[in-house]
């Protein structure tokens, strides 16, 4: 996971968005072939830049883009099981043509790096789109809803209902983010995902990868404390529990958490 740790420390690192995503679904799939993954990638990337003129513009690019995703290969939302685990990982996607909104943001995203095109993420409240975003030209796109073009009406419209946020308070959020906040929120999907499942081994491994990543946000030790305490590693959950406190001392949670602690104690206690 080099890569993908380099990725998330450092904003300015050169690690491709691809190839960090691949190693975030290597937790669901050991083992995976990231080659096989790229290869898909470039082979669309080939496939619109086949049907584009050498002066296609931002529309002819996107019209493309559309046309081949969303209307030839049937990428779609998988609105029916949205908290699958498989949705979040670039490979499955690939595979598939099933998704959450940031994955397939995410394939529209590297299909446009592949061929110079400036498309970047917009991390709506709730939601992910992406931004073509060039010299006088901005056009928002929904990769979760087959490609439709955005105004900013309708970008303030899927914040509202996504997750109740007036984004006409605060439209820097339609702002392009950067490849490790990208990273970041694919994590935090998938440990939600994971927590929910009890799938406690992966969530140890994503809630790793996000401490590293943001080594003095508390919650993320909280959690992992959780989990650890969930698979009876209590030395390992004392260590993240101290640590969330020591970095939220006004935490509404501390109640709880120093009972956490308690119930640690008698247990070691126990063992002498």
């Amino acid at each position: 996971m080099q890569r993908l740790l380099d990725a998330l420390r450092d904003d300015r690192s050169k690690v491709t968005l691809d190839i960090a995503a691949l190693e975030i679904a290597s937790i669901e799939f050991p083992g995976l072939d990231a080659g096989a993954a790229t290869f898909r990638l470039d082979n669309l990337a080939e496939q619109v830049n086949s049907q584009l003129s050498p002066n296609a513009n931002a529309l002819d690019f996107i019209k493309c883009c559309n046309e081949l995703l969303f209307d030839v290969l049937q990428f779609r939302g998988n609105e029916e099981q949205y908290y699958d685990p498989r949705n979040s990982c670039l490979n499955s996607v690939l595979m598939r043509r099933l998704g959450i909104p940031i994955s397939l943001s995410l394939v529209y995203m590297e299909i446009a790096r592949r061929l110079g095109r400036p498309v970047y993420g917009v991390g709506l409240p709730g939601h992910f789109i992406v931004v073509y975003e060039d010299v006088g030209v901005r056009y928002w796109i929904d990769p979760f809803h087959g490609g439709r073009i955005l105004s900013f009406a309708d970008c303030c419209a899927l914040a509202k209902e996504a997750a109740g946020v007036d984004l006409r308070v605060n439209p820097a959020v339609l702002a392009p983010v950067t490849n490790r906040q990208i990273l970041v929120r694919i994590l935090t999907n998938l440990k939600s995902i994971y927590l929910r499942g009890e799938a406690f081994d992966k969530a140890r491994q994503v809630l790793d990868l996000l401490i590293q990543a943001m080594p003095d946000y508390a919650e993320e030790y909280r959690h992992r404390g959780i989990v650890h305490l969930r698979q009876l590693n209590h030395r390992a959950a004392k260590a993240d529990l101290e640590a969330y406190l020591r970095l939220e001392p006004n935490s509404p949670e501390r109640e709880q958490v120093e009972r956490q602690l308690l119930l640690i104690e008698r247990w070691k206690a126990g063992l002498n």
